[in-house]
């Protein structure tokens, strides 16, 4: 006999696993400082581009036309500059981005991961990202599986913790047996 049954569908919501991933945490922490750290850059940059912009309308009456154009060409190089540093750090192919991307792979492989394994456990047919560009007009709570997800990458984490663990005990066991 053969049974039939219904497509089994459920949904996650990314923003709310990421927010509450301990490593995702810490990952934004490092890029945000990062990223501090290049907007103080750009600010000390432009406030030495500011400050020779003063200084030359302020001399510009003791200077030769000369001096006044190479002053306005080193300004003009500068902001240039700036402007490229600016595009490296937080343009669209920049820094923030790249490291953003680089920092945060693993941890959407893992929730990938983690999908493919409660998917196939609690056989699901389809499994939609609620803050993902697919239009989702109802969804019902229950179908909501984010807690499973986040309690499937704990127990990973919490696994690979303590056979790190493991590990350290085996070989400082073994380093007590080479001593006796």
């Amino acid at each position: 006999m053969n049974a039939q049954r219904g497509v089994k569908i459920g949904y996650i919501d990314t923003e709310y696993i990421l927010e509450n991933l301990q490593e995702y945490k810490q990952v934004s922490t490092r890029l945000e400082e990062k990223a501090k750290d290049w907007k103080k850059e750009i600010e000390d940059r432009t406030r030495k581009i500011e400050q020779k912009k003063e200084a030359l309308n302020s001399e510009r009456i003791l200077l030769t036309s000369e001096m006044i154009e190479e002053i306005e060409e080193e300004i003009s190089f500068d902001e240039e500059e700036l402007n490229e540093y600016q595009q490296k750090r937080f343009g669209p192919r920049g820094d923030l981005i790249i490291q953003k991307q680089q920092l945060i792979q693993p941890i959407q492989d893992q929730i990938f991961n983690a999908i493919k394994e409660l998917a196939k456990s609690k056989n699901y047919d389809f499994i939609f990202d609620k803050s993902a560009d697919i239009v989702m007009l109802y969804s019902d709570r229950r179908y909501d599986i984010s807690d499973q997800i986040l309690r499937t990458i704990s127990r990973a984490n919490n696994r690979r913790k303590l056979d790190s663990r493991k590990e350290k005990r085996e070989i400082e066991n073994e380093s007590l047996i080479d001593d006796s």
